[in-house]
């Protein structure tokens, strides 16, 4: 019984290092994307798929014939 004592005091030591290394680098910046906002104006916001392409000059055709 007295192993699991052990184990829960251990499991509970290295779940607060990992909490505290993850507050440490949330702080410091690490998780901060510069790069990504600034090339997002570069991006489509939709994907233009090739079926839809061909169902919109289908519907281009369609009103040039009426």
């Amino acid at each position: 019984m007295s192993v699991i004592y052990v184990l829960l005091s251990i499991s509970i030591i290295v779940a607060l290092f990992f909490f505290v290394a993850f507050i440490v680098s949330v702080r410091s910046g690490q998780y901060d994307d510069s790069y990504t906002p600034s090339v997002r104006m570069l991006f489509e916001d939709e994907l233009v798929t090739e079926s839809s392409k061909t169902q919109e000059s289908k519907k281009i055709e369609q009103t040039k014939m009426n």
